[in-house]
């Protein structure tokens, strides 16, 4: 019985994940922001773990998921860009205890007035044409962020 209900726990959270990535989608820029590093910097670069930088950008993703799921996670981080006061992270959220992990989570982040803020998040459906994994998702991001720098994304 516990297999069930922890089974049927992952399915809901993981459903919970993908509903609110999509309202994030939908809703444009959020409000929760983190303080950034103090300079922008010309070049691509990767935040090296434990760097106060990288933990300022996921702690930013832990607060909306926590906020949108109700859950504590830690990140097993795929891919982080930084450049010209943009990020691209791809994570996998896993919990605390790593016993349960969750749908993976991709987001826009953009730096304003020395903090990180959350730019977009893309929803993860497959077969929708606006979100990540259709075709289009990332030319139509260069639309909406034309000022974002093409070297940070994940092509």
């Amino acid at each position: 019985m516990k297999k069930k209900e922890g089974a049927i726990a992952v399915m809901k959270t993981r459903q919970i994940i993908a509903c609110g990535l999509l309202m994030a989608m939908l809703g444009g820029t959020l409000p929760l922001v983190v303080p950034a590093a103090a300079a922008s910097d010309p070049e691509v670069y990767t935040p090296p773990p434990g760097s106060a930088e990288r933990k300022a950008m996921l702690d930013l993703l832990r607060e909306w998921i926590k906020k949108h799921h109700y859950v504590d996670v830690i990140f097993v981080v795929w891919h982080l860009k930084v450049q010209d006061g943009y990020a691209w992270v791809n994570a996998m959220p896993r919990s605390k205890d790593g016993a349960s992990g969750y749908e993976d989570i991709s987001a826009l982040l953009k730096k304003d007035k020395g903090f990180w803020k959350i730019a977009e998040i893309p929803c993860g459906e497959e077969d929708n044409p606006d979100c990540i994994g259709a075709p289009g998702y990332f030319d139509g991001l260069k639309k909406r962020f034309p000022e974002m720098p093409e070297d940070i994304l994940p092509l």
